[in-house]
């Protein structure tokens, strides 16, 4: 049995010979006479290249594909990344804006208190800063809780003042608070002068939270709008000197044989939170954390002219 093998004789890939120069002179001759033709001024050279660039434009095309790709690419990676950031940045911003805020508190808290502090050195009697837990939710009632109470040794009657003036003075005291009367309650009365002119009344809270009255004063009482109020030492629980106002308005009711004077508070009240507990000479000067002297809780322990 025999086997044939049909062989394929292979054509050279670039054959040489007589061709390939042939070839060669005709591409050589037809570029002589394109760039005869260019340099002569001749349209269709230009004509021809316009239509290649057209003809070759979607290889151009095709070709630069890759990259225009991997260019959008990164431009979606980019602008995810700058909205991620955005995002990021908004939330730093809300945060250390919160953080400003509480800052800005805590520096006027830091004022305030520097302020209480100064107040207090000022003062030769015995003082205790105190912290206002809470206010009194009653419109009718100006009253407030303080963190300061039996343990600390304060007592009912003790004067309540700020960095500006007098507060009110402490009605109930527990062991560990206390509460305390606002000179705008309509049930607080302190006694007062005039710091001009020495005459001394008594000045009422109207139940406002925001005006004091010096009530039935004679209609040639020399009271005037801008008068300092102070307190007058009547009553041995607010000591004399302390600011507690300034006259604001006099009424003067038509047939009356008085004038009614209108103050308004030098304490700021209900804008801090600290305060200043005040021991009064005739209350004794007890040593921190002693149980308070047994006072009376009676009903006319509201008014500071009333003696302790």
């Amino acid at each position: 049995m025999s086997t044939t093998f049909r062989t394929t004789a292979r054509r050279p890939l670039f054959p040489r010979g007589p061709g390939l120069g042939l070839r060669f002179f005709a591409l050589a001759a037809a570029a002589a006479a394109l760039l005869a033709s260019d340099l002569a001024g001749s349209p269709w050279p230009s004509e021809m290249r316009r239509s290649l660039n057209w003809a070759l434009q979607p290889l151009v095309w095709l070709s630069a594909l890759p990259a225009s790709l991997d260019a959008l690419g990164e431009q979606f990676k980019g602008r995810e990344r700058l909205i991620a950031e955005n995002r990021a940045l908004r939330a730093r911003q809300l945060e250390l804006g919160g953080r400003l805020l509480k800052f800005d508190a805590l520096q006027a808290e830091n004022q305030r208190l520097r302020a209480l502090l100064a107040s207090a050195s000022t003062l030769k009697e015995r003082v205790l800063i105190a912290s206002v837990l809470r206010t009194s939710q009653d419109p009718y009632r100006q009253q407030i809780v303080i963190d300061k109470g039996q343990r600390e040794g304060a007592y009912p009657g003790q004067a309540l003042i700020d960095a500006w003036g007098v507060l009110g003075q402490v009605i109930e005291v527990n062991r560990n608070s206390a509460t305390a009367l606002l000179i705008t309650d309509p049930e607080h009365g302190v006694p007062v002068e005039v710091n001009r002119t020495g005459l001394q009344t008594i000045a009422l809270g109207r139940g406002d939270g925001q005006t004091l009255s010096l009530p039935y004063l004679p209609s040639n009482a020399d009271v005037r709008v801008g008068d300092l109020l102070v307190t007058s030492g009547l009553g041995g629980r607010f000591l004399a000197g302390y600011p507690v106002g300034q006259v604001t308005a006099i009424r003067r009711p038509a047939g009356e044989s008085f004038i009614e004077a209108i103050a308004e508070p030098a304490a700021h009240l209900n804008r801090g939170r600290q305060v200043l507990l005040v021991w009064s000479r005739r209350a004794g000067i007890a040593p921190a954390g002693a149980p308070p002297a047994a006072a009376p809780a009676h009903p006319s322990a509201h008014s500071a002219a009333s003696p302790p």
